[in-house]
Protein backbone atom coordinates (compact mmCIF):
# COMPACT_ATOMS: atom_id res chain seq x y z
CA UNK A 1 0.00 0.00 0.00
CA UNK A 2 2.97 2.44 0.74
CA UNK A 3 4.26 2.08 -3.42
CA UNK A 4 0.54 2.98 -4.11
CA UNK A 5 0.49 5.79 -1.81
CA UNK A 6 3.95 7.34 -3.27
CA UNK A 7 2.69 6.92 -6.74
CA UNK A 8 -0.83 8.65 -6.13
CA UNK A 9 1.37 11.32 -4.30
CA UNK A 10 3.72 11.44 -7.37
CA UNK A 11 0.84 11.79 -9.73
CA UNK A 12 -0.77 14.32 -8.18
CA UNK A 13 2.17 16.88 -7.95
CA UNK A 14 2.51 16.45 -11.64
CA UNK A 15 -1.14 17.31 -12.32
CA UNK A 16 -0.92 20.23 -9.87
CA UNK A 17 2.47 21.08 -11.34
CA UNK A 18 1.49 20.80 -15.04
CA UNK A 19 -2.34 22.78 -14.50
CA UNK A 20 -1.50 25.07 -11.66
CA UNK A 21 -4.77 26.96 -12.04
CA UNK A 22 -7.07 23.81 -12.61
CA UNK A 23 -10.36 24.21 -11.29
CA UNK A 24 -14.05 22.36 -11.41
CA UNK A 25 -16.68 24.79 -13.34
CA UNK A 26 -19.68 22.84 -12.05
CA UNK A 27 -21.74 24.58 -9.33
CA UNK A 28 -22.37 22.40 -6.32
CA UNK A 29 -23.27 22.86 -2.70
CA UNK A 30 -22.06 19.61 -1.46
CA UNK A 31 -20.69 16.18 -2.07
CA UNK A 32 -23.83 14.83 -3.24
CA UNK A 33 -24.63 17.70 -5.53
CA UNK A 34 -20.80 17.49 -6.59
CA UNK A 35 -21.61 13.57 -7.88
CA UNK A 36 -24.95 14.19 -9.25
CA UNK A 37 -23.21 17.18 -11.40
CA UNK A 38 -20.21 15.13 -12.19
CA UNK A 39 -22.20 12.47 -13.58
CA UNK A 40 -24.82 14.79 -15.40
CA UNK A 41 -21.42 16.43 -17.11
CA UNK A 42 -20.60 13.12 -18.68
CA UNK A 43 -23.52 13.56 -20.67
CA UNK A 44 -23.46 17.38 -21.63
CA UNK A 45 -21.33 20.50 -21.71
CA UNK A 46 -20.91 21.98 -18.03
CA UNK A 47 -22.06 25.33 -18.93
CA UNK A 48 -25.80 23.38 -19.24
CA UNK A 49 -25.09 20.94 -16.07
CA UNK A 50 -24.94 24.25 -14.42
CA UNK A 51 -28.08 25.81 -15.60
CA UNK A 52 -29.94 22.46 -14.99
CA UNK A 53 -28.95 21.53 -11.18
CA UNK A 54 -29.59 25.37 -10.52
CA UNK A 55 -33.21 24.13 -10.13
CA UNK A 56 -32.44 20.31 -9.77
CA UNK A 57 -30.67 20.91 -6.58
CA UNK A 58 -33.47 24.10 -5.23
CA UNK A 59 -36.49 21.53 -5.65
CA UNK A 60 -34.22 18.60 -4.01
CA UNK A 61 -31.89 20.04 -1.48
CA UNK A 62 -31.24 16.78 0.33
CA UNK A 63 -30.62 13.30 -0.81
CA UNK A 64 -33.78 12.12 1.35
CA UNK A 65 -35.68 14.61 -1.44
CA UNK A 66 -34.15 12.36 -4.49
CA UNK A 67 -34.69 9.00 -2.61
CA UNK A 68 -38.95 10.27 -1.93
CA UNK A 69 -38.85 11.49 -5.70
CA UNK A 70 -41.44 10.39 -7.77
Amino acid sequence: MGRQKGRVNAILTLLKKTYPQAKIVLTYGNTWELLVAVILSAQCTDVTVNRVTEKLFWKYPTLDDYVKAD
